[in-house]
């Protein structure tokens, strides 16, 4: 039976304000283990650890949240920034969650690796994109322009945001050896972000798996499928071979991090690409029903990921 795991990004809510209820319900709804997510703070990650129900077997960095001298949350600094000073908080915030992640007997930590502009926020032209699919009236001419414009700003603002990523990266790599920690490079949600399929070869030459990987989050992969900005299938075509871990959630629209079930992900080529994986992490949101996330087991059974 392969393991699951379930992340603290469900844990988002006021009946689990305290850690260990979270971990209780995990353990109660048949998970094997949890994900510590970025949301997470230190004090409910302690509460987890000391409820001593599940194990936890990934970090998702930059965990535990904590807020920048800026008065930025640690997640929107870049790891692939242009800037030292940025860069270095960057990295430092990562160490810390690999550190987490040792001290706690940790396999993995998932990265996300920055993006190709100096803020978090998207491209305009991909606002404007997603604000027109999801009216359900969007213009397949306008669509095409905006989406070419995207893929213009990206080319040419790329590259030495992948140099500081891959410098980072390598930073990382030697901050988890000592821990026997895999890095797992997660596909994004957004289209700056860093990295696309291609790039991987860039920022992973030279490493095995056991260092860094391939971490695939297949809601990410949807959505930027059905803006039109990556093909589905290229992720695996890329990466499947170094594929160390996975984020599993349903996709509604361009809506992701729905229950397994409870959108419209073609569940075939998902386990085409990750049936050989021996664990997967649920990424579910907040706002799901217990049902959706009770019932993992038995849908992903249904579809023969399981």
């Amino acid at each position: 039976m392969k393991a699951l795991a379930l992340s603290t990004m469900f844990a988002q809510q006021d009946r689990f304000a305290h850690g260990g209820d979270f971990a209780r319900f995990a353990a109660e709804a048949g998970y094997d283990s949890i994900e510590v997510s970025h949301s997470t703070r230190e004090e409910t990650l302690r509460q987890v650890l000391e409820a001593n129900v599940l194990p936890v077997t990934s970090v998702h960095q930059p965990a535990p949240w904590v807020q920048h001298h800026d008065g930025r949350g640690n997640s929107h600094l870049n790891l692939a920034s242009t800037d030292p000073g940025e860069r270095r908080a960057a990295v430092d915030y990562a160490r810390a969650s690999i550190e987490w992640a040792g001290r706690i007997g940790a396999s993995s930590v998932v990265v996300h690796l920055g993006q190709v502009t100096g803020l978090p926020a998207m491209f305009p032209e991909e606002h404007r994109l997603r604000r027109l699919i999801d009216s359900g009236i969007a213009d397949d001419a306008q669509a095409a322009a905006l989406r070419h414009a995207a893929i213009a700003a990206r080319r040419s603002e790329a590259e030495p945001h992948l140099a500081a990523a891959r410098a980072s990266l390598l930073e990382l790599v030697r901050a988890a050896e000592p821990w026997r920690i895999a890095l797992g490079l997660e596909n994004r949600y957004h289209f700056h972000e860093i990295p696309l399929p291609h790039e991987y070869d860039q920022l992973l030459a030279g490493l095995v798996p056991a260092q860094a990987g391939y971490w695939h989050d297949m809601g990410h992969a949807e959505v930027l499928h059905r803006l039109g900005f990556v093909d589905r299938h290229a992720w695996f075509a890329a990466n499947g071979r170094r594929t160390i871990g996975a984020h599993i959630h349903d996709v509604s629209g361009i809506g992701d991090h729905r229950a397994p079930g409870r959108g419209d992900v073609d569940w075939e080529y998902i386990v085409a690409g990750l049936g050989h994986l021996p664990r997967y992490t649920l990424e579910i949101n907040q706002h799901e029903p217990d049902e959706g996330v009770r019932g993992v087991r038995a849908f992903l059974t249904s579809v023969g990921l399981v």
